[in-house]
């Protein structure tokens, strides 16, 4: 009788958390989608570029394919543009010896934009990027995997450059891409 309550109590100790552990996963589904440990949002659905969908000006030519790339989306650049600008900057120093694999980008439709800063890369989205960039709507920071896929959205208005350097250490630790 001792050998079968040891058996059972054997069992149910290899046995439990297995079922344990599936009924928490069936009956809370959403709990390890809602609970990123990222600050920035996550693009869903996936927006994927390709070399024609970024067209760069002649003044600063450029690519995203095998680096990590800073873009803010924007037709006029005003003080708020200047601003972020200014932060994407300040995240690429903060990075240390990583500031090498990532690149800042202005991405715009309106041709005579002009920074003032001149290693801002300026570019010109095609109408199909654009029209999937702008469901996030204007004067707006992303972030572009050394792949091309826009994976990361920020909102520029208040932005806390911790928080995104935070997430770039993290991707950075486990990306041996870009």
């Amino acid at each position: 009788m001792n050998i079968r309550k040891e058996f059972w109590l054997l069992l149910s100790a290899f046995i439990l958390p297995i079922v344990l552990g599936v009924l928490f996963f069936y009956l809370n589904p959403n709990y390890f989608t809602q609970n990123t440990v990222n600050y920035g949002k996550l693009v869903e659905p996936i927006i994927t570029t390709a070399e024609e969908d970024i067209v760069f000006s002649e003044k600063t030519p450029g690519t995203t394919q095998g680096i990590w790339t800073l873009v803010y989306v924007t037709n006029q650049c005003a003080s708020e543009c200047a601003q972020t600008i200014k932060d994407t900057k300040t995240i690429r120093i903060l990075m240390n010896d990583e500031m090498r694999r990532i690149q800042r980008m202005v991405l715009t439709n309106n041709d005579s934009l002009t920074v003032d800063d001149p290693k801002v890369i300026i570019a010109k989205p095609s109408s199909a990027l654009s029209d999937k960039l702008g469901v996030f709507g204007s004067n707006q920071l992303f972030l572009i995997d050394p792949i091309g896929n826009v994976m990361l959205h920020y909102q520029p208005q208040g932005l806390d450059i911790r928080r995104v350097v935070k997430d770039l250490e993290r991707l950075f630790k486990y990306s041996r891409i870009g």
